[in-house]
């Protein structure tokens, strides 16, 4: 062979090693880059390409899969009763992606989830498309439903608990939407996208996990907590030696209460609670002081930066490096810069209910195959302990003292046991908006059994008269409905 051919042929083995070793960047450096880039389709392609595994509540699904015709997209998500459950399944959209349950369980939906394959060896070199599984959520479709039915047309949201267990009962966030509007492709699918988002009531927002409100006085609950555990105030029927109105050390303003009735000044703290003492709750928050407050505060799962259920969570506040008493005053009584999710105030009622222990919360239970063999089951676990079964059952006296005497009346229920706070947040310049009303409860059906929910709702009212807005007139009939569904169940 000649030199010059011999050349040819070294240059030539040269440019195949250099192809060979692109083609080997591309495929598995740089594998994900491409997966991931917005322009591939192939793996939307490949989850539409069959049906979609199921989201089940009480053991029945709520969504579904329909043939398109398409011969590109061959199936698309379908939801049985889509505005019922969208705050829990989110959607499936070939065109916008998915959310809630539909994204974050997305790899066991579409069947591209490796621990769904019973032959994965074989599956892998023959690319045989697995069946996609199926996702248990821990909802009860009784609760959901009086949750949604009591919100109406109401903005909104209700979160419910199993407070021995975290089980997330119930989410529901006002006003829905319907994601079959959106699961497609075409002009249709995206003028229903478009109006979606240019409502002003904003129906896609989830409310319930991804909103945060001013808790007002529902976490009040969270500062007598702290100064009963910290013996700032040894009993709840014992004298605060609280002024009305109150005024922290720093400022000239004063805090003072709803009532125009000296009944708030040296009050006990059931007295407090019961009629929501704006005062009491103040100084208090100042005596237990801004270290043991945030502490109790992030006890309940407040300043969290990552909460997942596994559907992430928004951030509830309560601040740290306050800068002065007046902030601090304000902030234990639920405004300044305190806010929360109705989730996390449903999972501060849900620990007082459990006698001191707070469960994390879950969403779901278990998901299995197509062929309903389990892939994963969730057990329940233990968050913290914000409180002792002492301290516990003292605020839970004075919580069932609030809706058999206070402002709770609302959520009474004949022959339960129920313990709850109102709260009416105050939010806008200068307080100029409509105040958001909240209420949280638990409820049991004796004195002496385990209480099976714990519901926060809050109601965004607009459309209300300011004087009719509060929790006890707003939510509390809202939150009773659930209970019951709960209870009856």
């Amino acid at each position: 062979m000649s030199r010059t051919a011999r050349r040819a042929g070294m240059f030539c083995l040269l440019l195949i090693l250099v192809l060979l070793v692109n083609l080997s960047r591309i495929q598995v450096v740089q594998a994900n880059k491409y997966n991931d880039n917005a322009a591939n389709q192939r793996s939307t392609i490949a989850r539409y390409a069959q049906p979609r595994g199921d989201i089940i509540v009480a053991g029945k699904p709520v969504t579904g899969s329909k043939q398109t015709g398409d011969s590109l997209y061959q199936y698309r998500r379908s939801y049985t009763d889509g505005p019922l459950y969208a705050a829990v399944t989110g959607f499936s959209s070939q065109t916008y992606g998915n959310t809630l349950l539909e994204g974050v369980e997305d790899d066991i939906l579409s069947g591209s989830a490796d621990s769904l394959s019973t032959r994965p060896l074989l599956d892998a070199i023959s690319r045989s498309p697995v069946p996609g599984g199926d996702v248990y959520t821990t909802i009860n479709a009784k609760a959901q439903q009086a949750a949604l039915s009591g919100l109406g047309s109401k903005r909104g949201a209700v979160a419910a608990i199993e407070p021995s267990t975290g089980r997330i009962l119930a989410l529901a966030s006002t006003p829905s939407y319907d994601p079959n509007g959106i699961t497609g492709t075409g002009s249709a699918v995206t003028q229903k996208w478009s109006t979606l988002n240019s409502d002003s009531t904003q129906p896609m927002l989830n409310r319930a996990l991804r909103q945060t409100y001013p808790p007002g006085s529902t976490f009040k609950v969270v500062t007598m907590s702290a100064g009963l555990a910290n013996n700032v105030v040894s009993g709840i029927d014992v004298a605060t030696d609280s002024p009305d109105p109150y005024t922290a050390k720093d400022t000239t303003t004063a805090i003072t209460n709803e009532s125009s009735s000296d009944a708030c000044q040296n009050a006990t703290l059931k007295y407090a609670l019961q009629v929501s003492c704006n005062t009491v709750f103040a100084k208090l928050g100042v005596d237990v002081g801004e270290a043991n407050m945030v502490k109790m505060a992030q006890a309940y799962g407040f300043n969290q930066s990552s909460q997942t259920i596994p559907v992430g969570v928004s951030r509830s506040n309560f601040d740290t490096g306050l800068t002065g008493q007046a902030y601090l005053a304000l902030s234990s009584i639920g405004q300044y810069d305190t806010a929360a999710t109705p989730l996390q105030m449903a999972e501060v009622v849900a620990a007082v209910a459990n006698n001191g222990t707070l469960m994390k919360p879950m969403l779901v239970s278990k998901v299995t195959r197509d062929d309903g063999t389990t892939v994963q089951s969730f057990a329940p676990q233990t968050f913290s302990q914000p409180v002792t079964p002492a301290v516990a059952a003292e605020i839970q006296q004075a919580m069932v003292s609030v809706v058999t005497g206070g402002t709770g009346g609302n959520a009474a229920i004949p022959g339960a046991v129920v313990g709850g706070k109102t709260g009416t947040a105050q939010h806008g310049v200068n307080n100029s908006g409509t105040p958001y009303a909240w209420f949280i409860c638990y409820a049991r059906p004796s004195a002496s059994a385990a209480s099976p929910v714990a519901v926060a709702v809050v109601i965004e009212d607009s459309n209300a008269n300011r004087a009719d807005v509060s929790g006890g007139g707003l939510a509390a009939p809202v939150a009773k409905a659930v209970m019951q569904a709960v209870l009856n169940g």
